[in-house]
């Protein structure tokens, strides 16, 4: 990789690999994040993010390969990582005993905000979390979306250029969600490096740039239009048919289709690349005495392009992992009605890509 290259990526790694034991947490990750985009790395729980985030804070060591976090080695540096980067973990490392405040002056001097910036620094993190007039209330009394926000403004207090976010949505409310993604996007679009942690597939396409990670391995990466354009290259169709069960056997015995996912009183239907779209199905469902009321050609969710990529066998394990996680919030996180999702039903599929 040349100089000029490097000096434009703000994560890069060749070859980062964890094992525990026999156990391979993370397998000869490839991974490069430009500065000042906001990069989602997304999985279920136990594909490898944590795991990975930890590695990159200079907190695990790795078991082989190597990386660089703002030019610095992580196996030669770690300590010098730690001080250059800001890190929220989903616990929200923050000291129930103390107020807003104090919370915030503890990180500003544990990273060495020079004193006499301290105020400013502070005053301006009030206001980036909106915790204005609460700054002498305990933290362990703030309600989970402004405990999140706050945590955020500590990792934020020494300004850093890049920060990791490990799945700092985990429990809140959608509302809590929604806000701190909008100002998680301002941060990136002030030029703030992210990279963030998520099992939120609507969040995802929020994100500039998409890593997809499995079994501890980089399955695909790349924006999500790349991804839907160029790797993903299958016909989505939404139906809505009289007869949903009769229309799912019916279709799941067609060698065109790939996947079957119920949505409420629709179906989701993944073919085969190359498929007929819309109007074949519709054609296929009509020739064999099913009803269609409607029948439409849609974009892939980024649900959709993360199920493709795993081994058929996990298909439906996976997808209803995925809004399980989702759903302990109160929302199914995959922009698909809530309480509406049943198993899907899939079909044998082509090997995941090979990440590049």
């Amino acid at each position: 990789m040349s100089t000029g290259e490097s000096e434009d990526l703000a994560v890069v790694t060749r070859g980062l690999t964890k094992r525990f034991g026999k156990l391979v947490a993370v397998d000869h990750l490839d991974l490069a994040v430009r500065r000042g985009e906001l990069y989602g790395f997304l999985g279920p729980n136990g594909a490898g993010k944590s795991t990975t985030l930890r590695m990159l804070c200079g907190i695990l060591e790795p078991t082989e390969g190597e990386g660089h976090v703002l030019g610095i080695d992580i196996r030669t540096d770690p300590e010098r990582v730690k001080s250059a980067i800001g890190y929220m973990s989903q616990r929200f490392s923050l000291y129930d005993d103390l107020t807003v405040d104090e919370n915030l002056t503890f990180y500003a001097r544990v990273y060495m905000v020079p004193r006499a910036e301290r105020a400013a620094r502070i005053a301006r993190m009030v206001r980036l979390a909106d915790l204005g007039g609460r700054e002498r209330q305990l933290s362990g009394q703030l309600s989970g979306g402004y405990r999140q926000r706050l945590a955020l403004a500590c990792a934020l207090v020494h300004a850093p250029a890049l920060i990791f976010l490990d799945e700092p949505t985990a429990g809140v409310d959608p509302v809590s969600r929604r806000t701190f993604w909008a100002l998680i996007r301002r941060l990136a679009d002030e030029g703030t490096t992210i990279l963030v942690t998520t099992h939120y597939m609507d969040e995802a396409e929020l994100c500039d740039s998409l890593g997809f990670i499995y079994q501890g391995r980089l399955i695909a990466h790349g924006s999500p239009e790349r991804i839907k354009g160029e790797t993903f290259r299958r016909p989505v169709v939404e139906l809505d048919v009289h007869d949903v069960r009769a229309a799912t056997e019916v279709l799941s015995d067609w060698a065109a289709v790939e996947e079957v996912v119920r949505v409420g009183r629709l179906l989701r239907v993944i073919l085969v690349p190359d498929a007929p779209g819309a109007d074949g199905v519709r054609a296929w469902l009509t020739g064999r005495s099913i009803t269609v009321r409607a029948a439409r050609d849609v974009e892939p969710s980024v649900e959709d392009l993360f199920v493709s990529f795993v081994d058929t066998e996990r298909k439906d394990r996976v997808r209803e992992q995925l809004r399980a996680l989702s759903g302990a919030v109160g929302g199914t996180g995959t922009g698909e009605p809530e309480g509406a999702s049943a198993p899907s039903v899939a079909k044998p599929a082509p090997a995941p890509p090979q990440a590049k």
